[in-house]
């Protein structure tokens, strides 16, 4: 009999090509009062805030041109006090930031009181503004978790504002919005999303629901992603979709990994991309894992991964350390800049190793990593 667990996710999924279009009705049956939360460019999701006005709503749009962090936070909440109901649409950043001011227009405490490893980590006093996500990259899953990743910049620090209740009241996940995304974008948001089915899959609080989801992400998720590399291609769009979905429901209720415990502190100090840092490392977490688990389950669970991977370069055979090699070589070979080239020195490697103890990814690693194992992990990835 499988062990108890729980599991939570957005209210309510809508998955397929053009449920993009149900997106302004669904908005106004929660409220007239919009606050539109969007990458950069605003004319990307232009089409979106005339379909709420054509609706009857009032659109207040604002801007996320990177990775949030508390002042654009802040400011966003600032935007939204008016606002009854609230749409990010974008990428990963957009959409925590979306979820991270929807979560703090109606709270009575300071955000830092909400924040953790840096603040309080207190949960949250009031519900919600309601919220719709609506992803428009295939990587971080980020319409189903339960938290926001926020810079913290005078701690160097990107850390989590978590409740439950900060799941979303709809996410709206059309791959159609992720036609044409750039090639650099796809690679590293594409691994990001293949990570975050695999380290759900071998965490130590893996569980039957999970496991469902992720047995079939990873090996869709790795062809598509090959596929997507080589040209444009629709249903390999549709595919990654469904990993990054299936990522976001599976870290959501199970756990992440060191991949995602040494990517939150090196993005916090450097400000390289998330994705590509989780592409780099990937690899190399694999085959550090594999070497120190201790729990044979665990380690039939990585060595089921090495086959999926070494499956996907024509080699069934391979165990973790040929596939570490082979995804690796890949993933350079279409672009993808190591740990040096993004930025990460030898000074953020160190501090990064001493912080990923602190992480909550960390906890669910499937083996013990110590911070020389992590430098080593870094290093291999520059």
């Amino acid at each position: 009999m499988p062990q108890p667990f729980a599991f939570a996710t957005a209210t309510e999924i809508l998955f397929g090509r053009g449920q993009a279009a149900h997106a302004a009705g669904r908005a106004a049956a929660l409220g007239r009062d919009v606050l539109l939360v969007h990458g950069r460019d605003a004319a990307r999701s232009a089409w979106l805030a005339d379909a709420l006005c054509a609706k009857g709503c009032r659109v207040t749009g604002f801007a996320v041109g990177r990775e949030p962090d508390m002042a654009l936070v802040q400011a966003g909440v600032d935007a939204a006090r008016t606002a009854q109901v609230m749409i990010a649409i974008g990428g990963g950043a957009v959409i925590d930031a979306g979820k991270a001011i929807a979560a703090l227009v109606p709270a009575t405490r300071p955000m830092l009181d909400h924040l953790e490893v840096v603040g309080r980590g207190l949960p949250l006093d009031r519900p919600p503004l309601p919220f719709i996500a609506m992803p428009t990259t295939a990587g971080t899953g980020a319409e189903v978790t339960r938290n926001a990743v926020i810079g913290v910049p005078e701690h160097a620090r990107k850390v989590s504002l978590r409740d439950p209740m900060m799941l979303p009241r709809l996410a709206i996940v059309d791959p159609a919005l992720t036609d044409g995304c750039p090639r650099a974008v796809t690679l590293a948001s594409g691994l990001d999303a293949i990570t975050q089915v695999i380290e759900p899959f071998v965490c130590t609080r893996a569980n039957p629901l999970t496991d469902a989801l992720c047995r079939d992400a990873i090996p869709r998720g790795l062809a598509a992603l090959m596929r997507l590399m080589q040209a444009e291609d629709p249903a390999a769009r549709d595919d990654m979709a469904w990993v990054s979905l299936s990522g976001g429901l599976a870290l959501a209720n199970a756990g992440l990994g060191a991949v995602h415990g040494l990517a939150g502190p090196l993005g916090g100090l450097t400000g390289a991309t998330h994705g590509a840092i989780c592409g780099a490392l990937l690899p190399h977490v694999l085959r550090a894992n594999r070497r120190a688990v201790r729990d044979d389950g665990l380690a039939a669970r990585l060595d089921q991964v090495g086959a999926w991977i070494g499956a996907a370069f024509g080699e069934a055979d391979a165990d973790v350390d040929r596939a570490a090699d082979l995804l690796a070589d890949w993933a350079r070979d279409a672009g993808l800049p190591g740990l040096t080239a993004q930025g990460v020195g030898a000074d953020a490697m160190a501090q990064a190793a001493t912080a990923a103890a602190s992480s909550s990814s960390m906890k669910a690693n499937p083996a013990m990593l110590d911070a020389d194992a992590l430098g080593a992990i870094m290093r291999a990835a520059g």
